[in-house]
């Protein structure tokens, strides 16, 4: 089922929190909407199933136009982070109560609930109470109770944020698997990069109530088209020196060091400012343009470990690496930039 957002509105007394927003997530498609506190994604998808008034603009499933009807006649599936599971009743009964709701048989109503138990891997679980129930087999109940009414579209606010790291990593898999097996149209709000680059085919930053690019993961890391959506993913982040373009080359104001940019840059951006972003993975030992700086801070992150490197002038490069270097914290390095994944951005933020 696709969703479209037609110069969605939407206004909070005299402030307009969403102006004219245009929106197209696919058939089968997950699609996240990541941003920070404030953006507007949460906004937007409570409009998208019916529990917030839409100000302007139109919302379609598919042809069919919803903007003004109830969540009910929506036939939307809602995951809150909070689960909202009901205490007295049991596995079974929280996830076939919105079938009981539409008077459905008990027979049928227990089929249903067999079936989707399957498929999210809850089966000997129907008779606990949720009490008995650990935060990933409470978020399997929740997932299964918005599924079973086979709704058109399944939206997901935040649904791992109460988890621990451990079970936030099998539920972002479990999530995809059965939304790829349903074939259901998904969209899902979260302020972790993380799961959006793994769960979703599409990612949508959005900041100030506007989305500023919509593209597969992939293309937005390698290609972000402001240095505001490159801060916003890798993990560790990106860093970011601001300096001069001179004689084809952006010069590191810190050491004086030359990157070759590329020639369409070097020529339309020669004697001005500009700001570089250089990913962690692209600052390493003996490769690149070298840059002299001092270790601040080592962490092992298990099989890789993060170091950041200090510059004279107080702005720090950091770098990813698989192999533990012999370096301490406080040692001078010589370590070099890839040039070739530079990320170059003129003065207002926007990608050269």
């Amino acid at each position: 089922m696709r969703i479209l957002l037609d110069k969605f509105t939407k206004n909070f007394g005299d402030l307009t929190v969403i102006d004219e927003m245009d929106l197209e997530v696919h058939d089968g498609e997950m699609v996240a909407l990541l941003g920070g506190s404030g953006c507007g994604k949460s906004t937007t998808l409570f409009a998208i199933c019916g529990i917030h008034k839409v100000n302007g603009g139109r919302i379609l499933f598919g042809d069919r136009d919803v903007t003004n009807i109830t969540s009910q006649e929506r036939n939307v599936g809602v995951v809150f982070q909070s689960f909202a599971l009901y205490p007295h009743m049991d596995v079974a009964h929280n996830i076939g109560f919105p079938l009981k709701l539409r008077k459905e048989t008990s027979t049928e109503i227990q089929r249903k609930v067999d079936e989707i138990a399957e498929m999210v891997h809850i089966g000997p679980l129907l008779k606990r109470r949720p009490g008995e129930l650990s935060g990933g087999q409470q978020q399997r109940v929740a997932l299964a109770r918005a599924l079973i009414r086979r709704p058109d579209v399944l939206l997901l606010d935040e649904p791992l944020a109460n988890l621990d790291a451990t079970l936030r990593l099998e539920m972002r898999s479990e999530i995809r698997r059965i939304q790829r097996e349903t074939g259901i149209t998904a969209v899902l709000v979260t302020h972790d990069q993380v799961e959006a680059m793994s769960m979703c085919d599409r990612i949508a930053i959005m900041d100030a109530g506007k989305i500023l690019q919509i593209t597969e993961p992939s293309d937005m890391y390698n290609n972000p088209v402001s240095d505001y959506v490159a801060g916003f993913l890798g993990s560790p982040p990106i860093s970011f020196l601001t300096g001069i373009i001179q004689n084809g080359s952006f010069i590191e104001p810190a050491t004086g060091a030359k990157i070759p940019v590329r020639k369409a840059i070097a020529g339309s951006h020669a004697g001005r400012e500009v700001r570089v972003g250089i990913r962690p993975e692209y600052y390493q030992p003996d490769k690149g343009v070298m840059i002299k700086g001092t270790v601040s801070m080592i962490e092992a992150q298990g099989r890789e470990t993060l170091y950041v490197v200090t510059l004279p002038d107080g702005n720090i490069l950091r770098s990813i690496q698989g192999s533990h270097s012999p370096v301490k914290i406080g040692d001078a390095v010589n370590w070099g930039i890839d040039a070739e994944h530079m990320l170059v951005f003129d003065k207002d933020g926007l990608l050269i």
